[in-house]
């Protein structure tokens, strides 16, 4: 999905601005790059791989050279990020988060009005993150040109701009991404991720609405555009995407995953050993369901997190399944003869799921349940850079629907409305394919009460395929 950080201080702030920036390792798979406004004023960027290796490890060196009381980071999901633009609006740097679905007629109507190229194309794409500042430079003022943006693309994309008076931050449209300021003595900063604020002493302040734009300064933060009334913010943030420590329209992370594994719990019981959380986001989950059930929470699997990186980080699916294998240790003591229950944040396409489940048979498990924090994933975002990898009928749930109904299964909708004989059909042959003894998933009102917003904020589009219709037309 990608994360942003961009901080305006009194003084110095290139700490900040790298730990800050590093805070959001978790959401992206690619790129991480950071751009800064020089001492003479004039822009600077750095951008290095981290498919392979961790932020931190990529800038040791020039943060040791970079000196600013302004910046902005990025970590990237695919494109090079951040850009350096010279235009009529001056000289800006811009980073960007979301996923533009209508970028390619987007760019050949800016052909149309000519005088205008894009230079950062890798495999015959168009960096979105320059698209975006095209659209930005068809204005008069950045703030008319990031509105341009939010009215011109579907998907969704929030910004943040370095210019020589400040940070204009941006959150989409719709709210799809989080955006958050955080103020300290002499700084004041935004960030997608809160707790990228914690331990760089920052308190978290205003939570942008949808489709609101402010201007950071050394002095404070200034509102340029008020936040529109809808929201449709992603619940997969609180489900897998999000880190713990971090709150979204003031709701944590973590209370949300205790609570999913909570009601899962009261509503579905079973006989088992122990809990256990398939590392990382299904341990919040699983401490949450064994806490309520009074069943002891243990860990079968250990992850060993200092050499790999994350498992869909790498393009190749098959490598993504090796390092999904390799970072997770089976503890045999804790798995022979034992019932086991497993909460996991989602089911996506079940391909390293089932790997894992076979190895816990392998060393000895008598029964392996699993209680998914969602419901079944049965349409493919089309909002975020949720993956890009396969299509929709690789998720597990839409496999199981083309084995019922065959290769033209025509009005799906009854397979996401929980207790109807077609959900529980398509429930049933993805137990059977990932070999469970029992398969359960969180039921959609269940996971909307845990996150505590109304559901008409919410986007469900991933479980119902519903969207607001401004959307669906726009």
């Amino acid at each position: 999905m990608g994360g942003f950080f961009g901080i305006v201080s009194q003084n110095d702030c290139i700490i900040d601005l790298f730990y800050g920036t590093d805070y959001h390792s978790h959401l992206g798979t690619k790129r991480g790059g950071l751009a800064v406004v020089q001492p003479d004023q004039s822009l600077v960027r750095v951008i290095h791989n981290i498919e392979n290796a961790q932020f931190r490890s990529k800038f040791d060196s020039e943060i040791t050279r970079m000196h600013s009381h302004m910046g902005i980071g990025v970590i990237s999901d695919y494109e090079d990020q951040p850009i350096l633009i010279r235009s009529h609006l001056g000289d800006y740097a811009i980073v960007t988060v979301g996923a533009i679905t209508n970028a390619e007629s987007l760019a050949k109507e800016a052909f149309r009005k000519r005088g205008l190229h894009f230079s950062e194309v890798k495999s015959g794409e168009i960096n979105p993150t320059e698209l975006v500042a095209a659209l930005i430079n068809q204005e008069e003022s950045f703030e008319a040109g990031l509105q341009n943006v939010q009215n011109s693309i579907r998907g969704s994309c929030s910004i943040l701009l370095l210019t020589e008076k400040g940070i204009y931050a941006a959150r989409d449209k719709w709210g799809r991404t989080p955006a958050v300021i955080g103020k300290k003595e002499g700084s004041i900063a935004v960030a997608l991720e809160s707790c990228a604020f914690v331990n760089l002493g920052f308190e978290t302040g205003h939570y942008l609405g949808p489709g609101e734009i402010v201007l950071l300064t050394a002095d404070g933060f200034e509102q340029k555009k008020k936040p529109e009334s809808k929201m449709q913010i992603c619940a997969f943030l609180w489900v897998y995407y999000g880190y713990p420590a971090s709150s979204y329209e003031g709701i944590n992370v973590e209370w949300v995953r205790n609570k999913c594994g909570a009601v899962q719990a009261r509503k579905q019981p079973i006989d088992v050993d122990f809990v256990a959380g398939i590392p990382d986001s299904g341990i919040g989950h699983g401490i949450g369901y064994a806490t309520e059930a009074g069943i002891p929470f243990k860990r079968p699997f250990v992850k060993y997190t200092p050499t790999w990186a994350r498992s869909f980080m790498p393009q190749n699916q098959a490598v993504r399944d090796v390092v999904a294998r390799m970072k997770l240790i089976p503890i045999r003591e804790l798995i022979r003869e034992r019932r086991l229950l497993f909460c996991e944040d989602s089911i996506v396409r079940g391909t390293q799921l089932q790997d894992t489940i076979s190895r816990l048979y392998d060393f000895g498990a008598r029964e392996v349940h699993m209680r998914p924090a969602c419901p079944p994933l049965i349409y493919s975002c089309k909002f975020l850079n949720f993956s890009r990898s396969g299509s929709e009928m690789d998720l597990a749930a839409r496999r199981a629907i083309r084995e019922l109904e065959g290769d033209n299964p025509g009005d799906i909708s009854d397979y996401s409305r929980e207790g109807t004989e077609k959900y529980e059909a398509m429930v049933e042959r993805i137990r059977v394919r990932l070999n469970l003894t029992s398969l359960q998933f969180q039921h959609l009102n269940d996971l909307i009460e845990a996150i505590g917003l109304p559901e008409e904020h919410i986007c469900t589009y991933c479980w119902n395929g519903k969207e607001q219709p401004e959307e669906s037309g726009s």
